[in-house]
């Protein structure tokens, strides 16, 4: 047994942040921050690292909290019940960070992150440098992310400015800051500083990730496909970005007229059983890329919508995570499955589930060929989509078929007004769209 922390702190081992850890085993400290290095990054082991760090001292709460959450960053939620309950039972012996810590994961396991993020903000002024605590508030798919409010990208930029005076030039946190910015389209700042965290880390998965999306920002395909091709030869298949980092290798080969390419890469590292990933970024990435493929003159395969369909029947039939749910209803629409995309438009779920229902009858009509109900039923909605939560070139989704379904009315010279003023760095370097 581990002799209770609390007993010397003075004396106490510390984090990458410098935040003190109740464990007296250097061993515990030095897989930990492993652990949260690799959270932080998308490496590959996270979970194992904080198995060694329970291993090295099993009273060592926050390394079962980081288990706990990394198990269900990981898409293995369900297998998170025991070190949260761990983590929970020890907390009472260690600081009042690490209980406000776990107390926060605790939330967030829970399904609550509303919650969470009002406890996060409270946190972080009296702890800014808890970064684990700060990151699930950050990028696209985080707490607030996912919170379906109006405003929420400008709310996640103001969360991290103030805070940027605690990190100096921290790579995970230039990483965070960075997307922030480019998701605002404050590209020079993002630019300078998704530089300076993969000069920090370069092979942060995340930062690689993120400089995709300044390129595809900037409409620059070639560029984009070039760089994030070469970093990712080097990245194994069990990385958690990996199935992602190859939906933007995929669109970008579709958009630059490597068509085989794209669906190599589709077949190999994006579909079900022929990628890892978590089951959100294989849902999303497959139903983003086949829609898109089509939109771009590639034929209908009712099998590979037959094959993600099942898939969103499986992990996403309708989960209250609109992001995800509205690629489930893309699914159901084009593989055919009418009773399944009914019980999504028939009881939406979610923070942002007013928006669900028209997203989802403009998917039926776009797997049907109804380009009037695709315009009427997808075009209010595009003032507003980023309550869905996703990046920009995800919701991509949402303006390419309102543009997608001008373009099968006859209505071209309206599709291209349309994409020029909402999407202009894209629209100026050529649309991926057959017939624009």
């Amino acid at each position: 047994m581990t002799a209770n922390p609390m007993r010397n702190l003075a004396n106490a081992l510390e984090d990458r942040y410098g935040n003190k850890l109740s464990t007296s085993s250097s061993n515990a400290r030095d897989a930990y921050i492993v652990g949260v290095d690799k959270l932080l990054s998308a490496g590959c082991g996270i979970d194992q690292a904080f198995r060694e760090a329970i291993a090295a001292d099993e009273n060592f709460a926050l390394a079962h909290i980081a288990l706990a959450r990394s198990l269900q960053v990981l898409g293995r939620g369900h297998e998170a019940k025991d070190p949260l309950e761990r983590a929970l039972a020890l907390a009472q012996a260690t600081t009042a960070r690490e209980q406000s810590h776990i107390a926060i994961f605790a939330k967030i396991l829970g399904g609550r992150g509303a919650e969470a993020v009002s406890m996060i903000t409270e946190h972080v002024k009296d702890w800014p440098r808890d970064a684990m605590v700060l990151a699930p508030a950050t990028g696209v798919f985080g707490l607030i992310g996912f919170s379906g409010r109006s405003g929420r990208e400008v709310e996640q930029l103001a969360l991290l400015e103030p805070l940027a005076t605690h990190y100096d030039d921290d790579w995970w946190f230039r990483t965070v800051l960075a997307f922030a910015e480019i998701e605002l389209h404050k590209l020079e700042s993002g630019f300078r500083n998704i530089e300076a965290a993969l000069r920090g880390f370069p092979r942060n998965a995340h930062a690689a990730h993120i400089k995709a999306h300044l390129f595809y920002e900037k409409g620059q395909r070639e560029e984009g496909l070039a760089y994030l091709d070469q970093w990712n030869a080097a990245y194994p298949r069990e990385g958690q970005l990996h199935c992602h980092i190859s939906w933007h290798l995929a669109l970008w080969s579709l958009e630059t007229g490597r068509r085989d390419q794209a669906w190599k890469i589709y077949r190999e590292a994006l579909h079900p059983g022929g990628s890892w990933g978590p089951q959100i970024n294989v849902l999303t990435d497959c139903a983003s890329f086949l829609a898109r493929a089509e939109m771009a003159g590639e034929p209908r395969s009712l099998e590979l919508w037959r094959e993600i369909s099942q898939y969103a029947a499986k992990w996403f039939p309708n989960s209250g995570i609109v992001f995800a749910d509205m690629h489930s209803a893309l699914a159901f629409a084009m593989a055919g499955d009418a009773e399944a995309l009914a019980r999504i438009i028939e009881n939406p779920k979610g923070p942002a589930a007013d928006t669900l229902v028209p997203i989802a009858r403009g998917f039926d009509g776009l797997a049907r060929g109804d380009w009037t109900r695709v315009v009427d039923e997808l075009k209010p909605v595009l003032q507003a989509h980023e309550r869905v939560g996703g990046s920009r070139a995800q919701r991509d989704l949402l303006e390419y078929s309102v543009t997608c379904a001008l373009l099968r009315s006859g209505r071209a010279d309206e599709a291209r007004r349309l994409i020029a003023s909402r999407r202009p760095q894209n629209a100026a370097s050529g649309l991926p769209l057959a017939g624009i």
